[in-house]
């Protein structure tokens, strides 16, 4: 049960409020009218959301691939560090086949940095899934937004956001993991035949029959991250109350999540081609001066530039990338309960308003 008030499980069977063309019209505290909303409601109070709280979901989104850029970096680093000294005899060798043992000893010293790097994408992911349904639960009522208080709302709420993300990811990807361990054997020992195997076939032909599967399952969950911050349930009981929500709006909810999926790309995509242009102009001069005075240290100081340039638009772009689409699922959930369990009257009575009365 949610500790904010207007946001619990409702009574089963409770019908939403109408609000039909002789009534007044139906209250807005916050970003969304409290009322089955309509596409543009929906994108267009994301859009106010991501507008009004751009800085604590910024901060959040920023600190979050900071600090996790960071680890794998520095992760990266230590690894590299010992990779001449330790393994000698994979890059010494050139022209040379480097023997089996070599390269399997390589591989298990590099495993550490890769699992360290899925945690971190996997804690990233549940701290931002987590962070915009409690956007916007407290944008639909219109109550201010900090960044300290988004940050331990997102805390509290990550184990069961990440149980939710883990869960959803095995159901719809896990038999296309079980489909390639069984078919990559045979690929591989075939790889030397003039024709590919059947067993090449076999997965082409799994992945695209999965494929639908893998989207309607998706879209059936999709909002239970949703449902594990607004009524903090746990990961299954939260999938559950998804899948009731979605039923009977399956269509509509893929086609709007669509539509904010391509609207992000295409927005971060806009905010990054500055920053690329910027880079390229950093880089040009560099590699001009490079062939006047032949000096590497012109051309490295360009690369660096440019280098810093796209990592920058890469990130910026990446904060709408990230945040808008979730904004959307996350008013998506609103709306289902507005229009299923009358969530409208509890939010109108939870934000003082007359129309909760």
């Amino acid at each position: 049960m949610s500790h904010q008030t207007g946001w619990g499980q409702p009574h089963p069977q409770q019908p939403a409020p109408h609000w039909g063309a002789w009534a007044p019209p139906p209250p807005q505290p916050g970003v969304i009218p409290l009322r089955p909303l309509q596409l543009g409601d929906v994108l267009g109070g994301a859009l106010t959301a991501f507008r009004r709280h751009w800085k604590p979901l910024a901060g959040v989104i920023l600190l979050v691939q900071g600090v996790g850029i960071l680890l794998v970096a520095a992760a990266i680093g230590l690894a590299a560090f010992g990779l001449d000294s330790r393994f000698a005899a994979v890059f010494e060798r050139p022209g040379e086949t480097p023997a089996s043992g070599d390269v399997a000893s390589l591989f298990l010293y590099l495993t550490p940095v890769l699992v360290l790097t899925v945690v971190i994408l996997v804690l990233g992911a549940g701290m931002l899934t987590a962070l915009c349904p409690a956007v916007i639960q407290e944008a639909v009522l219109g109550r201010p937004v900090t960044f300290g208080a988004m940050w331990r709302r997102c805390w509290s709420r990550m184990p069961s956001v990440l149980g939710v993300l883990l869960c959803v990811g095995l159901l719809t990807g896990g038999p296309l993991l079980v489909l390639y361990a069984a078919c990559f054997p045979p690929i591989v020992m075939s790889v030397h035949d003039a024709s590919p195997p059947a067993a090449v076939f076999v997965l082409l032909l799994g992945a695209l029959l999965w494929m639908p599967v893998m989207l309607w399952l998706g879209i059936r969950y999709s909002l239970a991250p949703a449902v594990a911050v607004c009524e903090g349930l746990g990961p299954v009981a939260a999938m559950r109350r998804s899948a009731h929500l979605v039923s009977g709006g399956w269509w509509r909810t893929v086609g709007i999540a669509g539509l904010a999926y391509l609207l992000a790309s295409v927005v971060g995509y806009v905010i990054q081609m500055p920053f690329v242009f910027l880079g390229v102009f950093a880089l040009i001069p560099a590699l001009l001066a490079m062939g006047d005075t032949n000096d590497p240290g012109t051309l490295l100081l360009g690369i660096v530039g440019y280098v810093v340039c796209m990592l920058l638009g890469s990130v910026l772009g990446s904060v709408f990338q990230v945040g808008y689409p979730q904004l959307v699922l996350s008013l998506l959930y609103v709306d289902q309960r507005i229009r299923k369990e009358g969530l409208a009257e509890s939010l109108a009575l939870a934000a003082s308003l007359p129309g909760g009365r």
